[in-house]
C-alpha cells in the first residue's frame, strides 16, 4: 500500500517537473502514537495533482493518469511482437487494490489533490488488532 502511494508521488513529481529540473521532495508524515486509534502515514507532493474530473474515478479499477507505458515499446525490434519493458505505473490496479486492503485490515486510504500543485494521500492502518476480518 505503502510503496503504492509513494511510486505514484515520485512518478508525477518527475513527470510535472521534467528529469532535468530541480524536484520537489515527496514528503512522508507518519503519526503515530500510544493512544491513537490508528496510523496515518500522508504521502504529499507536488506533482501537479489530479484533474477534479477525475478525483471520482482513481478508485476505479483499469483508470490511470500515467502517460502509456507502452508507447514506443518495441522499437529496438521492430518485427517482434513482445514488449521489452515491464511498466511500474499506468496499469490502473495499484490505488484500488491498496483501499482494498486498507480496509480489509481495518484502515482506509484517501487521496486530496490540488490540482496544478499536488496531492495528499493518507493511509489509515488500525493499530487495535480488536477488529474481525471483514468477510462476507
Amino acid at each position: 500500500m505503502l510503496f503504492e502511494v509513494i511510486k505514484n508521488s515520485l512518478r508525477a513529481v518527475c513527470e510535472f517537473h521534467g528529469v532535468d529540473g530541480e524536484m520537489p521532495p515527496v514528503r512522508v508524515i507518519i503519526a503515530d502514537g500510544e493512544r491513537n486509534e490508528d496510523v496515518v502515514i500522508k504521502v504529499s507532493d507536488e506533482g501537479g495533482g489530479i484533474a477534479r474530473s477525475h478525483m471520482p474515478r482513481i478508485w476505479s479499477y483499469l483508470f490511470t493518469t500515467a502517460k502509456p507505458a507502452f508507447e514506443g515499446a518495441g522499437d529496438e525490434f521492430p518485427d517482434s511482437q513482445i514488449a521489452t519493458d515491464s511498466p511500474l505505473a499506468g496499469l490502473g490496479y495499484g490505488l484500488p487494490t491498496s483501499r482494498a486492503y486498507a480496509r480489509y485490515f481495518g484502515g482506509d486510504l484517501n487521496v486530496m489533490s490540488m490540482e496544478g500543485y499536488g496531492t495528499d494521500a493518507f493511509l489509515h492502518l488500525s493499530r487495535l488488532g480488536n477488529r474481525s476480518e471483514p468477510l462476507p
